[in-house]
């Protein structure tokens, strides 16, 4: 079963002190590009979690982040108060007055370097195994919205290939009129010349000419190139590169098709075959 690339996965927990909130946003790309956004004091399991979303997600532009937001009163960031009133003794001297706005020289203190300081948290192993779980969680929930999202696809490459093979067989059906129409337009053309012309040889350059322009081998090629797009698709793994390397070649088959038919009818539905073709190009760069 195929997986879009485009998802999305979230999960919130709460905790005595603390909410974190994990989210996973994922886009198309061609390889895995994966940015993280961690505060600092989980930082040394930034590896883990890349490692985490490397195999589950495997492919696309995902962007992973932890948001923490403080609930409890307590803070980790206090003013430091014996530089604060170094600066504002500083401040005053500058001045050289007494009467200096203790508010005044509180404010241009409080932003100078070392003002505040903030005590490094450390990280807590039992705090961690919960955000883990709940990671988890999040990336279930992404790789299930890739799911869905595919299953729409799916339907619509399942359609399309239809519409490919449902057109083939209108080929199939032209392509003896086609061959009828060559000798015909041949024929009236020598005719038209006037010329008398050895039976035998035009058969033979007929031969040679039909021959150029026979077009069952592309038939063959393209059929069983519908079958194989339909085959990969009902795997249990996805793969898209893999689907983007069958369109190519269905593409081919179809343009050698086009170039060789040399006859109106049969050109007319190999332009309908590429309009399909066209949009499974659009959608298949999005499948993982």
């Amino acid at each position: 079963m195929i997986q879009s690339m485009t998802g999305y996965g979230k999960s919130v927990l709460q905790l005595p002190t603390k909410k974190v909130t994990i989210e996973i946003k994922s886009l198309n790309s061609k390889n895995l590009d994966l940015n993280t956004r961690i505060p600092s004091y989980y930082k040394e399991k930034e590896l883990t979690v890349r490692k985490k979303l490397a195999s589950s997600l495997v492919r696309g532009k995902v962007d992973f982040s932890i948001y923490v937001e403080m609930t409890a009163d307590e803070t980790s960031t206090t003013v430091n108060k014996g530089v604060v009133k170094e600066y504002m003794e500083q401040l005053r001297n500058i001045v050289q007055t007494g009467s200096s706005d203790d508010v005044e020289l509180l404010q241009m203190a409080i932003k100078m370097p070392d003002a505040l300081k903030t005590e490094r948290e450390e990280l807590d192993v039992e705090e961690w195994k919960q955000i883990e779980a709940h990671i988890e969680v999040a990336v279930k929930e992404i790789v299930q919205y890739r799911k869905d999202e595919a299953k729409s696809l799916e339907e619509d490459f399942q359609q399309r290939i239809e519409n490919i093979k449902t057109a083939l067989e209108e080929v199939k059906k032209l392509d003896g009129d086609r061959i009828d129409h060559v000798k015909e337009r041949l024929q009236k053309a020598l005719t038209d010349l006037k010329v008398e012309v050895d039976e035998n040889r035009f058969e033979q350059e007929l031969i040679y000419y039909l021959e150029k322009l026979d077009i069952n081998e592309e038939k063959v090629r393209l059929a069983n190139h519908l079958d194989y797009f339909l085959q990969q698709l009902a795997t249990a793994d996805s793969n898209g590169k893999k689907l983007g390397f069958i369109v190519q070649e269905i593409g081919r088959e179809i343009n050698t098709t086009g170039s060789k038919a040399n006859f109106a009818p049969i050109q007319k539905i190999v332009i309908q075959m590429k309009d399909e073709l066209e949009k499974i190009k659009e959608q298949i760069l999005n499948v993982l």
